[in-house]
């Protein structure tokens, strides 16, 4: 019977999603890379990798080999929640511009759909217990260039980049949707600091959804429930900025910091600044690498206002933490979200993988 609620449950979010046009395709906001996971995602200023594709397309003008891959997984709700990412860039037209494809997954797999459980006779029959996954994809399309003639990956100046996002959401047979939107992002770099804005969702991204009415009416009947009609979602533009510093501390150490605001246009939520309709989340990451080959990260972000047991407002944060080693044309980092669980979510481990590619 848990099963069952459960299910029903999760057919009821479906059916809310038609009238909750904000804060649609949050999954997108989770993050990509070990790197930026460590770094509370303080990262559109000095990304210079293909994840890049994800956090500020312009930064992948920056890359610094011609081709590079990465993988990560991570986990979530005591593994219950799996989530998945892969992207693959490559430098074209004579190393001035890059070219760029990214998946994420997110999804819950096994789950029981016992909407058939008991047969027209109300009788009892697990065999009749089936299992399905809602998960959410997105594939993103990117491509970036730079200014001038020094060539990708070289010099200061301004690089730009665009995104195509089209997104796939899924839960079983019950219910699906089809979305598109663009992301659009520059950067800019002189000396040691760098500067950037990106616009997420910048024309707004519409997801259109539509259900089965027939797999729908058996437990919507039963739970006296409307069975949900075809509607779209919304995502508001979002907007990121940043500045990042970097310096050497002495022929062995290196140091990076950068500061980001994300500013939210979709009304007042939970953040540090919070207003209707455009609300402020700060993040802060600091790095430190050895000749650049084992890096030290940590982050902090999130930043709420929360009622504690005793009435008193109080504000509540995410530390992160992440550490990383590249040894040659290969890259391994590994991020420990929620330090010390100073927020409500749990901690979890994020690892990935980078791969770098040089023409021959």
């Amino acid at each position: 019977m848990r099963k069952r609620y459960l299910v029903i449950f999760l057919f009821l979010f479906v059916a809310s999603a038609s009238a909750q046009r904000k804060y649609s395709n949050e999954f997108l906001n989770i993050g990509v890379g070990s790197t930026a996971f460590g770094l509370s995602g303080a990262v559109v200023a000095n990304v210079n990798d293909v994840t890049a594709g994800y956090w500020n397309p312009a930064g992948l003008a920056r890359m610094e080999t011609p081709q590079q891959v990465s993988f990560m997984h991570s986990e979530y709700f005591a593994g219950i929640a799996k989530y998945d990412y892969g992207s693959f860039a490559t430098s074209v037209q004579d190393n001035t511009a890059v070219i760029g494809a990214s998946v994420l997954r997110f999804g819950v797999d096994d789950i029981p759909d016992t909407s058939e459980l008991i047969d027209a006779d109300g009788n009892i029959n697990y065999d009749r217990v089936k299992k399905f996954s809602a998960a959410d994809y997105a594939f993103i399309f990117s491509y970036a260039r730079k200014k001038g003639k020094n060539g990708i990956g070289l010099g200061d100046g301004l690089s730009y980049g665009a995104n195509v996002k089209v997104i796939r959401r899924l839960v079983g047979a019950y219910g699906k949707s089809w979305g598109f939107g663009l992301d659009a992002g520059v950067q800019y770099q002189k000396g040691k600091w760098k500067f950037a804005a990106v616009g997420k969702d910048i024309t707004s991204t519409f997801n259109s959804w539509s259900y089965n009415a027939d797999k729908l009416s058996t437990v919507y009947a039963t739970t006296g429930n409307d069975i949900p009609k075809s509607s779209t979602e919304t995502t508001m533009p979002r907007i990121v900025l940043g500045a990042a510093y970097g310096t050497p501390l002495n022929e062995k150490f290196n140091l990076m910091a950068e500061t980001n605001v994300n500013l939210t246009t979709d009304g007042k939520r939970n953040v540090l600044i919070g207003a209707d309709p455009v609300s402020a989340d700060p993040t802060l990451g600091i790095s430190f690498d050895f000749k650049q080959t084992v890096f030290l990260r940590g982050g902090v972000g999130n930043i709420q206002k929360s009622t504690d047991f005793t009435g008193k407002q109080i504000y509540t944060y995410q530390p992160n933490m992440g550490v990383g080693i590249k040894i040659k044309n290969f890259s391994l980092d590994y991020a420990l979200t929620n330090v010390g669980n100073s927020a409500d979510a749990l901690y979890s481990n994020v690892f990935s993988i980078r791969l770098d590619f040089e023409n021959k």
